[in-house]
């Protein structure tokens, strides 16, 4: 007898959005779809400690983040293993999962069982912020959304600078003192000098004024920059310029699904206008002395830009300490273990979670899932078992 359902399938393909591996159960009345974005995914691994089914394994995470190879994943998932319940996506701290059914994103672990999610406090307050470029910049995953006018200091094509700033302006000529000599129209495109026909019958030279202001005047051209004040010969122009709002016009926001809550956005904003909670706390410790020389793995696929090579110091100052390869900036580590799963040497990475920020109910089967990502673990020589995938050192249960 042949089985004709379900049906497994596993497949890679560009999209627009990412490179993209699907893992497909067709069942006789619904189509699952496992979607991994190979280009977000970190290979931190939490989602196959996660996994109910235990359906995926660690790849080749540190070649495959470095663009070593092409034809793997940092994870792989055993299609046919896959019960397709929604725990890796909703768990998935980088969103590179998601689950399909019949082509709507849903998750029934959610919906039936009322599985804990993410906790996430990424937040921008408005009032304090000043649209600065500093977020932007240094954000490692591209999760700040700044939606502000492009002004000429960044763009030829941007605006004037003075768009930038709300100001009023007021422009005023004492008639009674204007000879109508016609220099300030002359050197500025706001003010116009247009003098009534010329006639024998006057004799005089007569100025085409504006009740209000004096001389025509288009506050739009005017920047308050005062050159007609200094070269009216007569000192019969006054200019005023009272700023309404210094403050640039514009939002910034940051994007939740590509945020990872590394705090590097919250502790260099200059006016404390960011909040950002780590998913997870936890304990990391380098072993820079077990360290191979010339490698860079870690620093390579840290999603967080927490890993990095420490400066030289100068011979003198080493004084017989062996100099360290290796190094962490604990405070914008988010723990999510990618390096552990990088590392080719053994030993020279340990990580411990202690805490994870989720909201709802925390089920048996999520407090199952959080002893195994609190467990301590650290990094393993790469023994491809079986080939194309790698396995950690767990050192203690949590």
């Amino acid at each position: 007898m042949i089985t004709l359902y379900p049906k497994f399938s596993k497949k890679i393909e560009s999209q627009r959005d990412g490179t993209k591996m699907i893992m497909e159960q067709k069942l006789l009345q619904q189509k699952n779809q496992l979607v991994l974005n190979i280009d977000t995914c970190t290979g931190c691994g939490i989602c196959v400690e996660a996994c109910p089914e235990e359906a995926i394994k660690l790849g080749l995470v540190g070649a495959v983040r470095r663009g070593a190879v092409d034809y793997a994943a940092p994870i792989d998932v055993d299609e046919a293993k896959c019960s397709y319940c929604g725990v890796c996506p909703t768990l998935c701290p980088f969103s590179a999962l998601s689950l399909l059914v019949d082509g709507e994103e849903r998750y029934p672990i959610i919906e039936k069982e009322g599985f804990p999610t993410y906790d996430q406090v990424s937040k921008i307050d408005d009032e304090k912020c000043i649209k600065c470029l500093i977020c932007e910049e240094i954000c490692p995953r591209d999760a700040i959304d700044r939606k502000v006018d492009l002004y000429e200091g960044a763009s030829k094509e941007g605006k004037e600078r003075q768009l930038a700033i709300k100001t009023k302006t007021t422009f005023k000529v004492d008639m009674e003192k204007c000879t109508g000599c016609g220099i300030c129209g002359y050197l500025c495109p706001a003010i116009t000098v247009k003098r009534k026909p010329y006639t024998a019958e006057t004799g005089k030279v007569e100025i085409v004024s504006d009740p209000k202001t004096g001389l025509p005047w288009d506050e739009s051209k005017c920047d308050a920059c005062k050159v007609c004040v200094e070269a009216c010969p007569e000192e019969c122009i006054t200019v005023e310029r009272e700023v309404v709002s210094d403050k640039i016009e514009g939002k910034v926001d940051i994007k939740e699904d590509l945020c990872c809550t590394c705090t590097w956005c919250s502790k260099n904003c200059p006016t404390e206008a960011i909040t950002v909670e780590k998913l997870f706390d936890g304990e990391i410790e380098f072993f820079p002395e077990k360290c191979p020389a010339g490698c860079s793995t870690c620093v390579e696929v840290c999603p967080c830009n927490a890993i990095y090579l420490p400066t030289p110091p100068k011979a003198a100052a080493l004084k017989g300490v062996q100099e360290a390869k290796i190094a962490v900036n604990k405070e914008y580590c988010m723990f999510c273990g990618a390096c552990v799963n990088a590392c080719p040497g053994e030993d020279i990475i340990v990580l411990k979670r202690n805490g994870i920020r989720v909201k709802g109910k925390e089920t048996d089967l999520f407090k199952k899932i959080k002893e195994k990502l609190f467990t301590k673990r650290t990094s393993k020589v790469k023994e491809e078992v079986p080939p194309g995938q790698v396995a950690i050192k767990v050192i203690e249960k949590a």
